[in-house]
């Protein structure tokens, strides 16, 4: 593919963060926008290029010129747009979480093999170049016992949730909270690193509309145990911390900027830091969109197999067995 024609469903913030990362890649071009609200459609087609405003998810999809979707919508959303993207034959990029059930997105990748079309979960984290450095010097602490994570992001939509408004992040209606939103990024990167958990539970600190506002995920692996924390209703420091018998990483910024690796050990402390730019998603955005016009299908497939599915199956049964349901939960 010579050049990527982009469609995008969804209008939020994340959009126009992404879309500024595209302007700045090569052989992408936006060429039409879907939006519920005309007027929402026409501003974003107006600041990014866009020929074309869609109000209707039928007719966007069966544009003819948009070969790429991506998908930014409320997380409940994510399961039947990337489903309707691939059966209409778009190669799709979809916006962590990738959906809410592991039976759901074993369906999207059986699809996307079947009909050799391009599918991944827009997560920065494997496509940042401190991610293979992290896997390359964790054998260096050896037998890991603990991993300590936390993100904690004060959301400003969480001043509108205490006002008594319901913003789609914190609508369970809509598969909102704080598990799917950012805790999301740390059971992603502990399953990147570390593979499917052997247990997973959550213990969530609920707002009275039963959503999670922030909470603690427990993941137990042979030999170790997973702390992940994550919190929408306070403020902190994020960090992503492995500690082992011979030695520590220490993750600056956390699982989703993995800005900078820290090693520690009886030798003394290293620091390794491949990012110059502090703009996450470029890199993912230029990985990706490399991917696509390569053709190479099969890394975001291995992506999906490997990291995703055991992300969403142990987000799946950590919620549940906290109460955490949404609709169309089995």
């Amino acid at each position: 593919m010579k050049e990527i024609h982009l469609g995008t469903i969804g209008s939020g913030v994340i959009v126009r963060s992404i879309l500024d990362c595209v302007q700045q890649t090569e052989g992408v071009h936006l060429e039409a926008v879907y939006s519920r609200t005309k007027d929402t459609g026409r501003s974003l087609a107006d600041d990014y290029g866009a020929a074309r405003v869609y109000t209707g998810l039928a007719a966007f999809l069966a544009d003819s010129e948009v070969d790429v979707v991506y998908i930014a919508t409320p997380n409940l959303l994510h399961y039947e747009q990337v489903k309707g993207a691939l059966l209409a034959g778009k190669h799709v990029i979809c916006e962590k979480p990738f959906c809410t059930r592991g039976d759901q997105a074993r369906e999207l990748l059986e699809l996307a093999m079947e009909r050799r079309l391009f599918l991944v979960e827009a997560v920065p984290t494997p496509f940042l170049p401190n991610f293979p450095v992290l896997k390359e010097h964790l054998p260096r602490v050896g037998p890991v016992k603990l991993v300590l994570g936390n993100y904690t992001q004060y959301s400003a939509r969480y001043d509108k949730l205490l006002a008594g408004e319901t913003p789609n992040i914190f609508n369970p209606q809509l598969a909102g909270g704080c598990l799917m939103d950012i805790n999301y990024y740390n059971v992603y990167l502990t399953a990147a690193l570390f593979g499917s958990p052997d247990r997973a539970e959550y213990y969530p600190n609920r707002f009275a509309n039963g959503v999670d506002t922030s909470g603690v995920m427990v993941l137990s692996y042979p030999g170790f145990t997973a702390s992940l924390a994550g919190a929408k209703d306070a403020r902190g420091v994020s960090f992503y911390h492995i500690e082992g018998e011979r030695g520590s990483l220490r993750v600056k910024d956390g699982s989703n900027g993995l800005a900078e690796i820290r090693l520690a050990t009886e030798e003394g402390e290293e620091t390794f830091n491949l990012q110059p730019d502090p703009n996450r998603w470029l890199y993912e955005v230029r990985a990706i969109t490399g991917l696509i016009r390569s053709g190479d299908c099969d890394t975001a497939y291995s992506l999906l197999r490997d990291i995703t599915l055991p992300t969403v199956e142990a987000v799946e049964r950590a919620r549940t067995r906290a109460g955490l349901r949404f609709p169309g939960d089995p």
